[in-house]
Parts: C-alpha cells; structure tokens; sequence
C-alpha cells in the first residue's frame, strides 16, 4: 500500500513539472507575440530597380530625366542565353533617344541613348568618337522581341558590340536587329536611378 502511495506522489510531482515548464514556455511565446516586428533596412532597396522593371516600363509609361518627361514609345526585350536586358524607346526630347536596363551580376545598370545614323563607322576594338576613345568591352549574338513602336520587327535575330571610354561612364554601342538589318550605331552614358523619375505604363 506504501508503494502504491509512493508511486502516486511521484506521478503528480512530475506531472507538476511538465505543468510548471509548460506555463513557463506559452508565456514567454506570448511575450515574443507582443513584441514589434524586426526593424527593416531601410536602404535596402535603395537602388531603385523595382522602379525599372518590364512590368513598370513600357509602351505608354513616362520617364523624367533632366527637366523633360519623355513618353515610351515601345520597348525591346534583348536575350543571351540566361541573361536579359531591355531597351525602351522615348520621345520627348531632341529624338532617337533610348533608355537601357540591365541586371550584370545583380547590379541595376541604367544607360541613356541617342541614335547616331550619322557616324560612319564600324565595330573595331579601339573607336575615336568626337574626340573620344572607346575599347571593345563586350559583344555577341542573341534574340530579341519588341512590343509597342520600335522601327524593329517584333523578334528575330539580334547582334551587338559594347564599347566604353576608360573611365566607363561614355558608352559606344553596335547594334543589328534581324539577319540582314542596318548597323545602328549609339551614343551614350551611364545614369543613376535617382536621376529618372519613371510613371508606369497602363495595365493592359
């Protein structure tokens, strides 16, 4: 009988402790509960991509950049493999102006464009350009496809070469669209997100 009552008096001790422990753990959860949330980075989107993607730029959006807005005309998807890039074409300033964007190693690179028909010259590994020197950086071969009004058909075959001063800031670029397409020659520069300000093109 003595056992038995011992037996007893243990279960109830241990059932005690799980029951302390457990009412030790519930109100340090609903402590955690009421607390605030983590505190956020509040640079970490501070590069501005999320105001540059396809599903904000295209046909009908508007770009500010030194003092002008400029309406995007159409848009082009460019395609290397895995890699993309986009080029929209924009009207409001002096004409054949263009923005590009691109990802290169998850970095937002921004460049601004003016057609350049008039420069005959041809892809070489060393340009002089009004005074400017730019070096092969890049070129290759890949697909593209466009949407709005572009001059371009709406995909094919596409062809480039990137060329940049020494200090990467003036760019220089060749471009071919379809097989048998005119060489279109660019001048530009690199810009920051905080220059252009972008109003997103309707919904479809």
């Amino acid at each position: 009988m003595a056992s038995t009552w011992l037996i007893l008096a243990v279960i109830l001790a241990v059932a005690a402790v799980v029951f302390f422990v457990i009412s030790v753990r519930k109100k340090d959860d609903d402590g955690l509960a009421d607390r605030q949330p983590f505190r956020q980075d509040p640079l970490k989107d501070s590069d501005g991509s999320q105001g540059f993607g396809p599903e904000i730029l295209g046909p009908g959006a508007i770009v500010s950049f030194g003092g002008i807005d400029y309406v995007c005309r159409g848009g082009i998807a460019l395609r290397q493999g895995q890699y993309v890039w986009h080029e929209y074409l924009l009207e409001g300033g002096k004409g054949g102006e263009y923005l590009s964007v691109e990802y290169d190693e998850g970095e937002l690179n921004l460049g601004w464009w003016i057609s350049r028909p008039d420069l005959d010259i041809e892809p070489a590994g060393e340009v002089t350009v009004e005074g400017v020197r730019y070096r092969k950086v890049e070129s290759g071969v890949g697909e593209y496809r466009s949407e709005g009004t572009t001059g371009v058909g709406d995909f094919g075959r596409y062809k480039f070469w990137d060329m940049a001063e020494a200090g990467g800031n003036r760019l220089l670029s060749f471009e071919v669209y379809g097989e048998d397409g005119p060489t279109e020659v660019s001048l530009g520069w690199k810009v920051l997100p905080g220059e252009l300000k972008v109003y997103p093109a309707p919904k479809h």
